[in-house]
C-alpha cells in the first residue's frame, strides 16, 4: 500500500521564538530534541514486537533509546532487554500505576522526565520510542510527548475494529493492522479491514503487517525515516 506524505511533525521555530532567545547563537528548540516516536494500541496487538523489530533494525544506524509503559510491572522493558533489543541502559520501564492513557495524554510528566534523563545520559540521541501500555481505542498521545504516532491493532480482534474508530485509528500518523496471518483462523476479512480503514482515515496511511515474520516492517521503517526526518 502506498503511503500518503505527511507534513513533518517537529516543532517549528518562529521569528517570535527567536526574538525571545537569550542569544541568536543559541540552538533552536528543535535542535535540542530528538524524534519522539509514540507507539500505541490495545493489549496484545503487537506493540512490543514492533518495538523490538525497530530496535533490531535501526540501532546500528540511529542513536536511539526506548521508554515502555506498564501499569504495575516493567514486563515490556524486561522483554526487550531479554531479547537484546539494545543495551539495557537504553531501555527504561515506566510503571504508570493507573490507566495507561493517563501517562501518555493527561499527565505525561513521568514519561517526559524519563526522556529527559535518557537525553542527559546519551548525548546526541536521534530517536526515543515511547511505547504505551495496552489500552482501548480512545487512547492517544499528547502532542507534548510524541512527534510521530504509530497505532497498532491486530486482526485477531476481528475485522470490525477499524470501523469502530477512536483517536488511535482515525488520527494516528500511521495505522498498523498487525497479525495478518491470523485472519483465516478468526474469520476476519482483510478486504473489509482495508475498506473500513480507508473510510475512517481518509488520506492518512495505514499498512498491514505481521511482526512475527517481519512483513510490512520495511514500509514502516521507511515511513518513520521520512516523516520523522531521519532519512
Amino acid at each position: 500500500m502506498s503511503l500518503t506524505p505527511l507534513k513533518p511533525q517537529h516543532t517549528q521555530v518562529t521569528s517570535d521564538s527567536l526574538a525571545v532567545s537569550d542569544s541568536l547563537n543559541q540552538p533552536a528548540p528543535s535542535a535540542l530534541s530528538c524524534l519522539r516516536l509514540g507507539i500505541g494500541g490495545p493489549v496484545g496487538s503487537g506493540k512490543t514486537a514492533l518495538t523490538l523489530r525497530l530496535c533490531q533494525n535501526l540501532r546500528d544506524t540511529i542513536n536511539m533509546a526506548v521508554v515502555t509503559n506498564d501499569i504495575y510491572t516493567k514486563e515490556d522493558s524486561q522483554f526487550l532487554t531479554r531479547n537484546n533489543a539494545m543495551p539495557a541502559e537504553r531501555i527504561r520501564g515506566v510503571e504508570t500505576g493507573g490507566c495507561p492513557h493517563t501517562a501518555i495524554r493527561e499527565d505525561a510528566s513521568i514519561n517526559l522526565t524519563t526522556i529527559a534523563e535518557l537525553q542527559a545520559t546519551f548525548e546526541g540521541l536521534e530517536m526515543i520510542i515511547i511505547e504505551s501500555g495496552g489500552d482501548n481505542l480512545a487512547a492517544t498521545f499528547s502532542p507534548e510527548l510524541s512527534d510521530l504516532t504509530l497505532y497498532v491493532i491486530d486482526v485477531s480482534a476481528g475485522d470490525k475494529i477499524p470501523r469502530k474508530g477512536g483517536p488511535g485509528i482515525t488520527k494516528s500518523d500511521l495505522l498498523i493492522i498487525n497479525k495478518t496471518d491470523l485472519a483465516p483462523m478468526v474469520g476476519a476479512s482483510l478486504d473489509v479491514m482495508e475498506r473500513d480503514a480507508k473510510k475512517m482515515r481518509g488520506d492518512k496511511p495505514f499498512i498491514f503487517s505481521n511482526m512475527k515474520t517481519g512483513d510490512g516492517l520495511t514500509e514502516i521503517i521507511a515511513f518513520i525515516k521520512e516523516h520523522g526526518m531521519l532519512a
